[in-house]
């Protein structure tokens, strides 16, 4: 049995049953999962070439956290400062994102 994707032009073999039909059924399994691999390939460059090159490294932290012996975290771009970090813990980082969204509304102004 030999079974062939159009669209992809991915090609299946498959002699190992007796029957035609139990090798038509394995054929067709064998074609899914090359196929499932192929898009998940596509998939993945398709994230990498969006997230493009990025190399992180120690000093490129966005945030920093100390709880002693006082407590406050400030994002190390935007130089934003909140002294309650329970409240960030919890999920109140409003704040950061607007300083966020500035910052880089003023880097993206400078580059041009």
């Amino acid at each position: 049995m030999r079974l062939t994707h159009i669209p992809t032009g991915t090609v299946v073999s498959m002699q190992n049953e007796k029957s035609q039909l139990q090798n038509r059924a394995a054929a067709l399994r064998v074609l899914q999962s090359r196929l499932l691999l192929l898009k998940k390939e596509q998939e993945d460059a398709e994230k990498k070439a969006f997230a493009g090159d990025v190399k992180a490294s120690w000093g490129d932290q966005m945030r920093s956290y100390v709880l002693n012996p006082y407590q406050m975290v400030k994002d190390l771009r935007t130089e934003h400062e909140v002294g309650n970090t329970s409240a960030v813990f919890d999920g109140e980082i409003d704040d950061f994102i607007d300083a966020g969204i500035r910052w880089r509304t003023d880097n993206r102004n400078a580059d041009k």
